[in-house]
């Protein structure tokens, strides 16, 4: 999918002035050096929209080893328009009453994003206090999925907790932080 010349402008104005009023996020890294790299990728840019669009706040929180520039969900609270979903289609299959609609890993896939895990969400709890009332699942180890589990994320007393659920299990106030690499 591509976005129109000027919902690229108005996306990139909107990143812009996100990222210099919040510039202890990424220390040390100037805006012409991320809009470059976000010019030379379209479906980078589409996927960011997509970010901004279910109200994730997305933001430049670090690089790569390789100067790849990494965006993810800066919103206060669990992204508003990925809420109450299930972890992944095999819990949303397995659920046999009340089932969402979607579930976040699907979410994830037609965004071109990734999850965040429990490492990258503790990285950006040190940049500020997040999900102070919501939660948000974070990428789940394979052995606990492999039991139905499915693990997720909140700060509360100032302390960033690691809990469980069900993987089929879905709340009103818990959606997810994606992650993209540019």
């Amino acid at each position: 999918m591509a976005l129109t010349a000027e919902q690229q402008q108005q996306l990139l104005e909107t990143l812009q002035q996100r990222f210099e009023k919040n510039l202890q996020r990424h220390e040390g890294i100037e805006w012409t050096q991320v809009e470059e790299k976000l010019g030379n990728s379209p479906d980078k840019l589409w996927s960011l929209a997509q970010m901004e669009e279910t109200a994730g706040e997305p933001d430049v929180v670090g690089t790569t080893e390789d100067g790849a520039f990494i965006f993810m969900d800066c919103a206060k609270e669990s992204p508003k328009g990925r809420r109450s979903v299930c972890y992944d289609r095999a819990a949303l299959e397995a659920r046999k009453n009340h089932p969402p609609a979607t579930s976040a890993m699907d979410i994830v896939k037609e965004m071109g994003i990734e999850m965040a895990t429990e490492e990258q969400y503790r990285a950006l709890q040190q940049l500020g206090e997040f999900d102070l009332k919501s939660s948000s699942w974070v990428a789940t180890p394979d052995e606990i999925r492999q039991l139905g589990g499915a693990i997720f994320c909140d700060r509360r007393y100032n302390t960033v907790f690691v809990y469980h659920n069900g993987a089929d299990s879905y709340y009103a106030a818990r959606g997810f932080r994606g992650v993209l690499t540019i």
